[in-house]
């Protein structure tokens, strides 16, 4: 299916001179009766469709696009290749999340939540289908590569290390049996290499072993051409043990006119053939990717106890003063919704500042709350280690200074908050920005003042499952600062995995709600909560 004629026309002409076929092919125009889902649905149970291709500019309904496709994708593999990826959703966001997760962050989990392949150009796009019509699902992601040639092995190994997919390590018994077949000169370990002057029997026997190992999930076939081998003989070797082990395998014949047979006799056992071992590996990898899929066990998003009209209160209060961003004010509302904030309030005199603080233990922070302030601590708007006998002073300066800086701001008041060691816990952003196709995007990742520069975050469509919300964690590179790295106290994952839920049902209950950044949510071996919080509604939608 295509969103583009042209495309259409330029792919029949082209696969005409491979040999692909297609079953159907749909012009999707401008959808205005059947979308890309319709499709979908339609294939899923055609069983004469092994798999769906697609390429796509854009969906109108990002949320029924997952909800359906991910039941189709659960038995027939799609793949999709999409255009007009730019940043262009993100660039009259005004948070951290807004800013991070664009258009473009949105598709990339609206498809993985769906279940889809992404291909990120044509070549892909026909790569992973010939990998996922012909070949069988890999038991794991350790892949082994069989090659006589050790440049192109190296370049295999580093396709390997930039994908999803792991190096196999062999079974003692493997090497030994590797050892004992192979010339002294032979690598026996993973890449194994037989070396240029290896024969038919040399590269069986290496294959043969190689599969055996229950290591081993799938495997490359790679040769450059040389005068001992040939590669009709040698597609015949290697369909014949696929077919014995039951385990895919793509190759890497490399050569021009003289693969042409060979290829041939791959493609009628389904196995693909590429010149380049890069797009071999992420032929691999597109099956690891399938595997998941079918493997995954979706579940429906928990339904919290939470204070519904409290939260709404809170957002039409706002709107009836004309409030279209909060800040720290607004913390009552992931109260409500029970994500777990610091003891504190908002206050509108020096004596209440005093009674709030004489109800918390120890020093506090007390911040400006104004829409019209962002930043306060610029101005000096925080402070914090405030003793309690000084709080009716430091009410006054902070006051003083805010209206010194902006006369005409709105101040509401001003917070008075328990005081959080952050040294004790690892900071963390939670937030969500409103994508016009998919809906609330949620996002996390290390937050603080890192979060734009190592933008090192994860993004799901909500509403999102435990399974789903604690794949946001295992998604980021500084996972392993979550779970104790270099003698750190391990953060409680659970009460992450429930914060990320929660704050989901928040916003997926209330569309008026268009941004939110929860910066820090701090993560500690007991708890996540919430330091401060900012957002942006859209009075109408309540």
């Amino acid at each position: 299916m295509s969103q583009s004629g042209a495309f259409i026309t330029a792919v029949l002409d082209w696969a005409n001179d491979q040999g692909i076929g297609f079953k159907d092919i749909a012009s999707l125009g401008n959808k205005a009766v059947l979308s890309e889902t319709d499709f979908m649905q339609a294939w899923a149970d055609d069983p004469d469709t092994n798999v769906i291709l697609g390429y796509l500019e854009g969906v109108d309904d990002g949320r029924e696009f997952i909800d359906d496709a991910r039941e189709v994708t659960q038995d027939t593999p799609a793949v999709v290749v999409k255009s007009g990826r730019t940043e262009a959703g993100a660039q009259a966001a005004s948070s951290h999340t807004g800013t991070i997760a664009g258009s473009e962050a949105a598709y990339e989990a609206g498809f993985k939540q769906a279940g889809v392949v992404r291909a990120e150009n044509v070549q892909e796009l026909f790569d992973f289908a010939r990998a996922l019509d012909g070949l069988p699902m890999p038991d794991s992601e350790d892949v082994a590569v069989i090659t006589n040639a050790g440049g192109p092995g190296v370049m295999a190994t580093d396709a390997v290390g930039d994908s999803r997919l792991s190096m196999a390590s062999f079974e003692d018994d493997t090497i030994d049996a590797l050892q004992g077949s192979m010339p002294d000169e032979a690598n026996v370990y993973n890449p194994v290499d037989v070396i240029g002057d290896a024969e038919i029997d040399r590269f069986r026997t290496a294959i043969d072993t190689v599969l055996a190992d229950e290591h081993v999930g799938c495997a490359l076939v790679l040769s450059a051409p040389t005068a001992v081998i040939d590669y009709t003989e040698l597609s015949g070797v290697i369909t014949a043990l696929q077919e014995k082990h039951n385990k895919p395998v793509v190759t890497c014949l490399m050569g021009g006119e003289r693969t042409e047979q060979a290829t041939d006799v791959l493609g009628d056992a389904g196995i693909p053939n590429y010149f380049d071992p890069a797009r071999a590996i992420g032929s691999l990898d597109a099956l690891a990717v399938q595997r998941e899929v079918e493997s995954r066990d979706y579940q429906a998003p928990t339904a919290f106890d939470v204070d519904r009209d409290a939260a709404r209160d809170i957002l039409e209060d706002a709107a009836d003063r004309g409030a279209t961003r909060l800040g720290v004010e607004a913390m009552d509302l992931l109260d409500a919704y029970g994500i777990p904030t610091p003891t504190g309030d908002v206050v509108d005199s020096p004596d209440a500042a005093r009674r709030v603080a004489r109800d918390i233990e120890g020093d506090v922070v007390m911040k400006i709350v104004s829409p019209d302030i962002l930043h306060k601590s610029d101005i000096g708007g925080v402070k914090v280690g405030v003793e309690t006998d000084a709080v009716a002073d430091a009410y006054e300066d902070l006051i003083t200074r805010a209206t010194n800086y902006q006369p005409d701001a709105t101040i509401l008041g001003i917070q008075v908050q328990e005081m959080v060691d952050v040294d004790a816990g690892t900071e963390t952003i939670l937030g969500m920005n409103r994508d016009p196709q998919f809906g609330p995007l949620l996002l996390f990742g290390l937050g603080g003042i890192f979060v734009e520069i190592l933008e090192d975050t994860s993004v799901r469509v909500a509403p999102v499952s435990e399974r789903e919300a604690g794949d946001m964690i295992d998604d980021l590179d500084s996972a392993p600062l979550l779970r104790g790295a270099r003698g750190r106290d391990p953060a409680d994952e659970a009460a992450i995995t429930e914060a990320i839920q929660r704050l989901s049902q928040l916003v997926t209950d209330f569309p008026a709600i268009l941004e939110l950044d929860v910066n820090p949510l701090l993560a500690t071996g007991d708890s996540a909560t919430a330091l401060d919080v900012q957002l942006t509604i859209d009075p109408d939608e309540l």
